[in-house]
C-alpha cells in the first residue's frame, strides 16, 4: 500500500513538508484505540536470533531509526511500534535554531537518494527532555547531540558537555556528531586534536555520572585512510565506547541524477543507495584496522536484508536505516528484521 497509494501521495509534496504530514497523521493515527494494536501487530516481528548486547545494552533486534527524523524527540512511541530495535533522537542542540534556509531537503528518485542540508534544526535540548520524562516505551533511545551554528569550534565543548548534562538520565546512549557537512566548520572537529579533546572532556564528564553512559562517535564517509587511522587511534585512547559510519556524504561522483539537476539543488550532504558501497567500505577498515576492538553501528543506504547483512559482515555490530524507509516505506523494517534472522539463524 505504501508503494502504490502512500508514496505517490507525499512525492507531489516537497520532501520537507511531506516529512511534516508523515509526522503528523503518524501522531493521530498511531495513538488511535483502534489503530494502535493493528500498527504493532501489522510491523511487529520477534526472534531470538535478533537479540545482542552491545556496549552494555540489550537490544531486541539489530534495526534502529537513525537520527534526523525524530530529531526533537515526538515520535518514539510511535517509531517503537514500527519495530525499531533502538531509536535515534536528534541531532539537539544547547539552544533551539532553525537551521539553514528553505528550500533545504530534496530527493534525488533515479539515485533513490535524498540532499539535505537541515542545518541541525531543532527546538532545543531542554524542549526534549521535557519529552523524554514522559515516555512509556522501554525501546531503547540514543541522543544524538552537536553544536549550535553560533558556538565557534574552540567552545564547542560546552554545547556538547550541555546536552550531556541534559539527556543523560533520560537516553540509553550518546552519539557526538562532529560529521555533518551542514553547518559551518563543523567538520573540522574531526581532525585529530580537535577531536581527541572533545572526547577526552565529554568521556571525562560522562565517566563521572554515577550510571555512566555509552559514548559512540559519528564520521563521515569522506575521510581519508589517514583520517579513519586517526579515528581508530582516538577511539581507542579515549575509551570511548564505539563509531557510527557513516553521516552523508558531500560526494557526488555515484549520482545517475542528471548533473544539472544536481548542481542546481546545490550544498548539502547525500544519502541512500548510493552511499552504501562507501558506508561499507568505512566499516570494513575500521573494524579490520582495529582488530574489531569496538562497536560499529552501520549506517548509509540499507534499504533490503542484504544491505544490512552487508553491513553486518563488515564488521557492524548494529544498523540504522533512515532515506530507505522513504523509498521502501515502514514494512521494509519488518522485512530486513526477516532477513536477518534468517541469515543469523545459518550462522
Amino acid at each position: 500500500m505504501y508503494k502504490s497509494i502512500i508514496k505517490p501521495i507525499l512525492f507531489q509534496k516537497n520532501p520537507e513538508d511531506a516529512h511534516h504530514f508523515t509526522f503528523n497523521w503518524i501522531k493521530r493515527l498511531f495513538n488511535l484505540p483502534v489503530v494502535n494494536p493493528i500498527i504493532k501487530s501489522m510491523f511487529s516481528y520477534d526472534n531470538a536470533a535478533l537479540e545482542r548486547t552491545v556496549f552494555g545494552l540489550k537490544f531486541s533486534n539489530p534495526v534502529g531509526l537513525a537520527a534526523g527524523f525524530d530529531k526533537d524527540a515526538k515520535l518514539i512511541e510511535e517509531m517503537a511500534m514500527l519495530g525499531f530495535g533502538f531509536i535515534e533522537i536528534g541531532t539537539l542542540t544547547p539552544k533551539p535554531q532553525e537551521g539553514n534556509p528553505l528550500p533545504r531537503l530534496f530527493r534525488l528518485p533515479e539515485d533513490e537518494a535524498l540532499i539535505n542540508r537541515m542545518g541541525f534544526n531543532n527546538g532545543g535540548v531542554d524542549e526534549a527532555v521535557k519529552r523524554l520524562k514522559n515516555r512509556n516505551s522501554s525501546v531503547i533511545v540514543g541522543g544524538n547531540i552537536g553544536k549550535n551554528k553560533v558556538t565557534a569550534n574552540e567552545d564547542a565543548v560546552e554545547d556538547y558537555l550541555y546536552c550531556l548534562e541534559a539527556l543523560h538520565p533520560y537516553v540509553d546512549y550518546f552519539v557526538v556528531n562532529v560529521s555533518s557537512p551542514n553547518t559551518p566548520n563543523l567538520r573540522d572537529l574531526q581532525e585529530k586534536e580537535p577531536l581527541k579533546k572533545l572526547l577526552t572532556e565529554i568521556k571525562k564528564a560522562n565517566d563521572l555520572k554515577r550510571k555512566p553512559k555509552p559514548i559512540l562517535l559519528k564520521i563521515a564517509p569522506d575521510l581519508t585512510v589517514g583520517q579513519l587511522d586517526d579515528i581508530v587511534e582516538i577511539v581507542l585512547e579515549t575509551k570511548i565506547d564505539g563509531v557510527i559510519a557513516t553521516n552523508t556524504t558531500i560526494g557526488r561522483t555515484e549520482l545517475t541524477t542528471p548533473q544539472e539537476k544536481v548542481a542546481a539543488i546545490g550544498a548539502g550532504g547525500v544519502s541512500g543507495k548510493v552511499l552504501a558501497k562507501r558506508s561499507t567500505e568505512v566499516i570494513r577498515y575500521l573494524a579490520k584496522r582495529s582488530n574489531n576492538a569496538f562497536p560499529i553501528i552501520g549506517v548509509g543506504g540499507i534499504f533490503t536484508a542484504q544491505d544490512a547483512i552487508d553491513k553486518l559482515e563488515a564488521g557492524a555490530s548494529l544498523v540504522q536505516v533512515y532515506t530507505g524507509m522513504i523509498y521502501e516505506g515502514p514494512s521494509m523494517v519488518k522485512k530486513i528484521k526477516k532477513g536477518l534472522a534468517e541469515y543469523l539463524s545459518r550462522q
